[in-house]
């Protein structure tokens, strides 16, 4: 795996790290008065930038840990509602112009047992992905169902879906399907996503068609002590 990674990671830190060498020379041109707008874009084109190499590094990360049984189960009383927005405020700051994530979900005092640390890097990595592959302008929707034993969750996008053929290799580790092209990424997430949902005695599915968008759902326990 790490030698899987080391050239994978050669080749999307490459991109990155020269949109930060060539934005950062060219903010040093614009100091005159109303050259702020051209300063601001490569400000945040270096944000951006930096934030692709976290998501490499924190994949990997979060690979090795789960695979050298190192992240431990710690659960807790989640106030779920509340959570979810916390969530969509903190992923709507990458959203791309005129997307918007929506939730629909119609308890706001609902309670999850469940560990609140694996349960928000679950959804951040899916929402993420959904606004990675998604236009401008699309909608994202995260749907919450209550069940007899638990809740039903689903991230909805109006993305590139994924190809009919490459589907069963979905949470396999570094898949990545053809139709992504340049959109950065490491094949890694929902690989990591699946081996969260087990931890949690949960279950993933999915619905996509390529052009169309993706529905990712996840099963959850709740098991209140």
């Amino acid at each position: 795996m790490k030698s899987r990674f080391v050239s994978m990671a050669s080749h999307e830190f490459r991109t990155p790290l020269s949109t930060i060498l060539s934005s950062a020379s060219l903010i040093e041109r614009y100091v005159d008065p109303g050259t702020e707008e051209k300063r601001q874009k490569h400000v945040d084109k270096i944000k951006s930038s930096i934030s692709n190499l976290t998501a490499i590094l924190n994949d990997f990360l979060s690979v090795s840990k789960l695979e050298e049984g190192k992240v431990e189960l710690y659960k807790e009383e989640i106030y779920l509602n509340e959570m979810l927005l916390d969530i969509i405020d903190e992923m709507s700051a990458i959203t791309k112009e005129g997307q918007k994530i929506s939730l629909i979900f119609d308890n706001n005092r609902y309670c999850l047992y469940s560990d609140k640390k694996i349960f928000k890097n679950i959804l951040i990595n899916l929402l993420s992905n959904a606004i990675k592959y998604s236009e401008a302008g699309s909608k994202v929707e995260l749907v919450v169902e209550e069940k007899n034993d638990g809740i039903l969750l689903k991230v909805c996008d109006e993305g590139i879906g994924i190809p009919e053929q490459e589907q069963k290799h979905m949470f396999e580790r570094f898949f990545r399907a053809t139709n992504v092209t340049n959109i950065q990424g490491t094949g890694l997430g929902l690989n990591i996503v699946k081996k969260y949902v087990d931890m949690l005695e949960g279950s993933i599915s999915f619905t996509s068609k390529s052009g169309e968008g993706t529905t990712v759902s996840i099963r959850l326990p709740n098991d209140k002590p």
